[in-house]
């Protein structure tokens, strides 16, 4: 009896923990067919239809109330079409679902042929209210389009109400702690997801992991804003980056951004030369490289999406050098090196795999990959062996309080984010 209720609990915690997370990241589509008189209808065939379904088509049949109801729609444009024999056929064009709410289409249907089809668009933009989520949604060309950076910081001061604490371009500085917050909340609060599941350390806020959200290729980003729901310990607003899935036709995007000393001037003369400024405290170099690719492996039946990233920065350190003593037994104290400067550097280098295979017309399969190496400062020598060596002239770590072997700047780190997703919708 013991073992038995152990089990039940076992499973209602992994019911509460994973759940929400899943379900959050996709539309549903519900609501009433009615027909001239008011009266509901029951019995009617719902389906929609899309290119961002890899089935092509879901559908449902509304019930004794005339209520239907179809989950699980990832993000795309739609076309839904009510059909009940000795009724006209309505089909709603152009539908365009997005985010993680319940969207309501209500339908009217008239006595007809079974010819005879009406076809309904240019209706006014469909709205949630069905449920109480605030949530602003970010497709993926209006992320491109938007003069930011491709960070998610970036993304952020284009949402009202939203405010990062870590500088718009924190992400390339990994060491900088990144935080959010909406309408005036606790700065820790702020969560990150990636198709639901959360990534970042609750009340720790968005930068505790040190992960690179890739904003650059995700289907769209969903942002709520009206916080203390069920998908998370803590009340403030939560990121959702939903990756995108492939599809049925091979397409692939390149980018490339770069900047360095020529984008910026240099106000540095023989006065503060004099007193040890060599370089001032700007910008070396900047760049972004990503590419990616996606189609189908099997047509309707398996998809794969996949990129590769690589970005990075580098920034001098004003009046700040590296030790002349630096690894010799026979110095414990510090010397400055004049010939050596200190500098910030950082890069990432990410490779994702995304699958998507339809078992069956209910069941659908989907595991993604993504691989992110973090090279974080460089070597204490040059002979060090390390993701950066350090130059003759300068080293990157170290600042103009802390000598570099003082300094815990250095990281050579892998970060790893393995998912799995069964999803078998029952309406």
């Amino acid at each position: 009896m013991r073992s038995v209720a152990r089990s039940s609990s076992l499973f209602a915690f992994l019911l509460l923990v994973f759940l929400p997370t899943v379900a959050q990241s996709q539309t549903t589509l519900a609501g009433v067919v009615r027909d001239a008189s008011g009266a509901v209808l029951p019995g009617v065939t719902v389906e929609a239809s899309s290119p961002a379904l890899i089935e092509k088509a879901r559908s449902a049949v509304t019930d004794g109330s005339g209520l239907y109801r179809i989950t699980d729609l990832p993000p795309g444009t739609y076309s839904v079409s009510y059909m009940l024999p000795g009724f006209t056929k309505v089909v709603r064009e152009g539908l365009r679902l997005s985010g993680s709410g319940a969207i309501s289409v209500d339908v009217e249907l008239r006595l007809g042929g079974i010819e005879e089809t009406v076809t309904v668009t240019g209706e006014s933009p469909i709205v949630d209210v069905q449920t109480t989520r605030r949530e602003t949604v970010l497709s993926n060309d209006v992320i491109e389009s938007l003069p930011v950076t491709r960070s998610y910081t970036g993304i952020m001061t284009n949402i009202a109400s939203l405010m990062p604490t870590g500088g718009v371009g924190a992400e390339t500085n990994p060491g900088q702690i990144n935080r959010f917050t909406a309408h005036g909340g606790r700065q820790n609060e702020g969560r990150i997801s990636v198709n639901g599941l959360l990534v970042t350390e609750p009340g720790a806020g968005a930068g505790v992991s040190s992960l690179a959200y890739d904003v650059s290729n995700v289907d769209e980003i969903q942002v709520l804003v009206s916080g203390g729901l069920g998908e998370a310990e803590t009340g403030g607003p939560i990121m959702n980056l939903v990756p995108r899935s492939g599809g049925n036709i091979f397409a692939g995007s390149a980018f490339y951004s770069g900047a360095g000393e020529w984008s910026r001037a240099n106000n540095v003369d023989d006065e503060l030369r004099a007193i040890g400024i060599l370089e001032p405290s700007a910008l070396i170099n900047a760049f972004d490289l990503s590419g990616s690719m996606g189609g189908p492996i099997l047509r309707d039946r398996l998809w794969f999406f996949g990129t590769a990233r690589t970005f990075g920065q580098a920034t001098a350190v004003s009046g700040a050098y590296a030790n002349l003593f630096a690894g010799d037994p026979t110095h414990w104290d510090y010397a400055r090196d004049e010939g050596v400067v200190t500098r910030n550097a950082s890069r990432y280098d990410i490779f994702s795999i995304r699958l998507t295979d339809q078992l069956t017309p209910r069941n659908r399969l989907s595991f993604s990959q993504e691989n992110q190496y973090r090279c974080q400062g460089s070597t204490l020598t040059d002979a060090g062996e390390g993701c950066r060596g350090r130059s003759g002239d300068w080293i990157a770590i170290g600042n103009a309080s802390n000598s570099p072997e003082a300094f815990p700047g250095y990281h050579d780190l892998p970060y790893y984010v393995t998912q799995a997703t069964w999803s078998s919708p029952v309406s």
